[in-house]
């Protein structure tokens, strides 16, 4: 196993879907977009760059200079705009990897990062990154290794302008990353049924209710009703339900809590702050 043995854990940093919603009617589940951190035998993954990761840079700051793989699910602005803000990037030493399978473009990821650090958005460009960055383009569906010890494999989403979903596979144990993804009313998606099978824990966008989606169809995301239906097909442990509304508020959001794991035993919403050791 890795440098800290067997370790398999995940933190949430970021759980809100659209626009940070900070304030007091949402301290309680956290007003960040979306980013989690997954360390793995003491290797740092990182799925989205939400505005959740400034504050995971300056926690990996004060780490020494491990390594980090970043993973874009896509790059619609909730999972990106931490980006510019993620400390390591401007600390010479620090070694960082980022990945994304969505874009179809030649050298799509760095391109992403050079469109979204410049004028007239930000003050300034990759130039200033002191940091070893390197850039990692594959095809969603493909299968990444990080060493000998972690397989991740990866399929398309529904959604617009595509996305990718993570299935982190380290030792016998297996998170899912679903999100941002839109269901098709009626019918159960075989194919991510199949990724996603036998999972220990399986995050998964839970963006609307089922009364509410007719509203917002076309929109690329689901709902709670569906990622209980998905979870209890694929016979997975863990259900986390992620990417909250962003006018949902802690009251709000404890409702639907309730609701789901009345339905559903061993299922919960994402929290910032958050920490689940497998």
């Amino acid at each position: 196993m890795g440098k800290y043995g067997d370790q398999f854990q995940l933190r949430f940093w970021g759980v809100r879907g659209s626009i940070p919603s900070p304030g007091p009617q949402t301290a309680a589940f956290g007003g960040n977009t979306a980013c989690v951190e997954i360390d793995a035998g003491g290797h740092t993954l990182i799925i989205d760059a939400g505005s959740g990761i400034r504050a995971l840079g300056e926690k990996l700051c004060s780490l020494g200079s491990r390594s980090v793989d970043l993973l874009f699910s896509h790059c619609h602005f909730d999972h990106i705009e931490g980006l510019p803000f993620f400390a390591p990037l401007y600390m010479p030493g620090r070694k960082l990897t980022m990945w994304s399978g969505h874009i179809r473009a030649p050298d799509a990821t760095r391109g992403m990062v050079a469109s979204l650090i410049r004028a007239p958005y930000f003050p300034v460009d990759p130039s200033a990154f002191r940091a070893n960055v390197t850039y990692h383009d594959f095809t969603s569906g493909d299968t990444l290794t990080l060493g000998s010890e972690i397989v991740i494999e990866t399929i398309p989403l529904n959604h617009p302008g595509g996305a990718t979903g993570f299935r982190i596979r380290f030792g016998e144990k297996s998170v899912c990353y679903i999100s941002d993804v839109e269901h098709r009313p009626g019918t159960l998606d075989s194919a991510l049924a199949d990724f996603v099978r036998g999972a220990n824990i399986m995050i998964y966008d839970a963006m609307y209710t089922d009364e509410e989606y007719p509203r917002y169809a076309g929109f690329g995301h689901s709902t709670w009703q569906e990622g209980i239906k998905l979870a209890d097909a694929a016979d997975i442990h863990t259900l986390l339900l992620y990417h909250h509304f962003p006018g949902r508020s802690d009251a709000d959001l404890a409702k639907v809590e309730a609701l789901a794991a009345a339905r559903r035993p061993v299922t919960f919403l994402a929290r910032e702050g958050m920490e689940i050791r497998l």
